[in-house]
């Protein structure tokens, strides 16, 4: 397996002058569980090189087991701090694509011309696309047979009540489930901050932090699923 995570590399939150940048959890809980089942991981962002981290998410209150490996393991520190330049990347040679959230998306992945053309080719391909938290505010610009990519697909994101707890309702450009509705998306949810991912076909998303280690659960599922299909239509093709 192959995966390319894809980071943001905002660092500002709006106007307020504070700082803002990826999730470090939404990174985190995905990576090693993807590198655990013997994935081979590329990391890239707009800019290249060292994402910003959201100072929030490394607050006491929000240490997990995966933050702590990942402080842990200097390999990985550097990969982080080497992404690839998007501009540089296409489609081919990855099995899915997977964006951990934070606010930061949502100012510069949402527009990137790099970022709509590599989801349109993963999901044009057949390839799956994964996006946690704020990140699937990304599918704002994607379309898919002339249409917004999750018209009529059931999806998930940020809730306009999480938004409300964190009080950045009046700072984000937009509301993420609104935006999913209004696009056409079948939007659900559950409680705030419950651990909530949707899958429908080759789209999987992921309500907040906690839905990040599923949605990449859900992934490698689908990937297995579809690895099973491709080596069953091999086999008959040779019998």
């Amino acid at each position: 397996m192959k995966i390319l995570m894809v980071i943001t590399s905002h660092d500002q939150l709006g106007a307020t002058g504070e700082a803002t940048g990826f999730w470090l959890e939404e990174f985190a809980a995905p990576y090693y569980g993807f590198r655990d089942a013997g994935a081979e991981i590329t990391l890239a962002s707009p800019r290249g090189g060292q994402p910003p981290i959201d100072p929030k998410s490394d607050d006491p209150g929000n240490q997990s087991e995966a933050m702590a490996r990942f402080k842990n393991d200097p390999e990985t520190q550097r990969k982080l701090a080497n992404t690839e330049k998007l501009r540089h990347l296409t489609a081919d040679g990855f099995d899915a694509v997977f964006y951990p959230g934070g606010h930061g998306p949502m100012w510069d992945l949402v527009n990137d011309a790099d970022s709509i053309r590599l989801i349109e080719e993963f999901y044009n391909s057949g390839r799956p696309v994964v996006a946690v938290c704020h990140a699937p505010a990304v599918l704002q610009k994607v379309t898919y047979r002339n249409e917004p990519i999750i018209k009529g697909l059931r999806v998930t994101g940020f809730t306009n009540s999480e938004e409300e707890a964190v009080h950045l309702t009046d700072v984000v450009p937009f509301l993420v489930e609104d935006e999913l509705k209004r696009l056409g998306g079948i939007y659900e949810k559950a409680d705030d901050w419950a651990d909530f991912t949707v899958v429908d076909g080759r789209l999987i998303t992921g309500q907040n932090p906690a839905s990040s280690s599923s949605a990449a659960k859900e992934l490698l599922k689908l990937l297995e699923a579809q690895h099973s299909l491709n080596d069953g239509k091999a086999h008959s093709s040779v019998t």
